[in-house]
């Protein structure tokens, strides 16, 4: 039997405070649990919700466990602001300044505030940055506000930590200094404010061990990206699309060109990843040998979800093609068909395409996935890439690739639609024109005589 997900979030949240002595009530972890439910199970989140923290939390210890459940309260953009959950916990941090978020003088009292600033290196005054620990920071402030009058003081800061570890993607400096160096020395510098009493060895023994902690609940927060099945990364990172891209949510709205501009911004991004910045390291956490690994998983799973997009890409270029040339862009279900229906299945253009051998070489694991669907459905998206298939199929590896080049000179007007469809198989595209034209009734007949003319 299922336990519903307040009531696990509410045992977290229980076991966490009894194991570290705290003095809160059931019914303070239930209200807890609720702002947490609230914050992250709303419509728009697709990855950073409950579930999230559930696959997070097994054989933590407690402080990684409270961080586990506020590191993802707040995420300021995709929310359009701040819920109503956890409006009042925040209250009097943060002004709107010109689009942006900067961070208000901090009051003498506020004692949380000022410590989580610190742990941040945030000054009042500043500009907090979108994608460098904003909505990280603005998480953490919450926590120690709940947390401040029901821990210790240096259990609530280790909490802190642990959020501030989260910021990903950060690189090393060139002077070999890490971003768990960084939080240590800053660590290191709150612990003489606030234990200024304690022996240097001792307050160094608490800095290293809980940036130790924050190091391995930051490395479990991005963990699908030593995943050792690609298809089960690429999930993950589908899930990041529909949820970071707002278009999308207009399910049978959203255009060719609108998807493959969400293509191909995450293609971009993962692209331009540095694996050796996904995985954190401090001390001997992960070891040597564990951190290779971890950085060599990534690595692939990168490489593949990369490979996937792009094949993603050079196949819906083939669709917006035949769109611009026969009219204008439209939405992608215009030619492809309806994700769902009130009515049934609704007709797809793969099910007008022909079957096909596969006619040059091909990574069979992404030909798996194009085939049989991502591990993970979408509520944006086929889980499947049928349409993607077909082509990949027809051009392999390298074809594909190829195909994706002449379509990044249609996409900046090197090449005109046309002169793009001329470029590639002349029996595939015939047959994806024929079966699109089975879909996009309006514009049957100029499909038709774009096939006369590629002729």
């Amino acid at each position: 039997m299922a336990i519903a997900t307040i009531n696990r979030l509410i045992t977290l949240f229980d076991g966490a405070f009894k194991a570290l002595a705290a003095p809160v009530c059931l019914a303070e972890s239930e209200r807890l649990a609720m702002v947490v439910q609230f914050a992250m199970d709303s419509r728009v989140r697709a990855y950073h919700t409950s579930a999230h923290i559930f696959g997070l939390v097994e054989g933590l210890n407690p402080r990684q466990v409270l961080a586990a459940l506020f590191h993802d309260l707040v995420y300021y953009q995709l929310d359009g602001g701040f819920p109503e959950s956890t409006a009042d916990l925040l209250q009097g941090v943060v002004r709107v300044q010109e689009g942006a978020l900067v961070l208000q003088p901090i009051a003498p009292d506020d004692t949380a505030l000022a410590l989580c600033a610190a742990v941040f290196n945030f000054q009042p005054g500043q500009v907090l940055p979108l994608y460098e620990g904003l909505n990280e920071f603005l998480s953490a402030v919450a926590a120690a506000r709940v947390l401040s009058d029901r821990l210790e003081v240096m259990d609530m800061l280790a909490v802190v930590a642990c959020i501030e570890a989260t910021i990903p993607f950060r690189p090393t400096a060139m002077d070999g200094t890490s971003s768990a160096d960084i939080l240590a020395a800053r660590l290191n510098r709150v612990c003489q404010g606030l234990q200024p009493d304690w022996p240097a060895e001792a307050r160094q023994a608490y800095v290293d061990k809980v940036v130790r902690e924050g190091v391995q609940f930051a490395n479990r927060d991005v963990g699908s990206f030593a995943y050792d099945d690609p298809g089960l990364f690429l999930s993950s990172t589908w899930l990041l699309i529909d949820e970071s891209n707002a278009p999308l949510t207009r399910v049978g709205v959203y255009t060719l060109r609108q998807y493959r501009d969400v293509l191909m911004r995450m293609e971009t991004f993962l692209g331009m990843l540095n694996p050796e910045s996904v995985f954190q390291r401090y001390q001997n956490t992960p070891s040597e040998h564990a951190w290779a690994q971890l950085c060599a998983a990534a690595t692939h799973n990168i490489a593949f979800a990369c490979d996937f997009l792009d094949a993603k890409v050079a196949s819906m270029a083939l669709i917006e093609a035949l769109a611009l040339a026969t009219g204008s862009d439209c939405p992608v279900s215009m030619f492809l068909g309806d994700i769902r229906s009130t009515q049934g299945r609704p007709d797809r253009v793969h099910d007008f395409l022909p079957q096909v051998p596969i006619c040059a070489e091909v990574d069979a694991d992404l030909l798996e996935i194009f085939e049989k669907g991502r591990n993970l459905a979408s509520q944006n998206d086929l889980a499947a890439s049928p349409l993607t298939a077909f082509v990949y199929r027809h051009l392999g590896f390298e074809g594909t690739r190829k195909t994706l080049r002449h379509a990044r000179d249609m996409f900046v007007g090197i090449t005109t639609p046309l002169a793009f469809l001329q470029t590639q198989n002349p029996e595939m595209v015939r047959a994806i024109i024929q079966a699109c034209s089975r879909i996009a009734l309006s514009r049957s007949a100029a499909l038709q005589e774009l096939q006369r003319a590629l002729e």
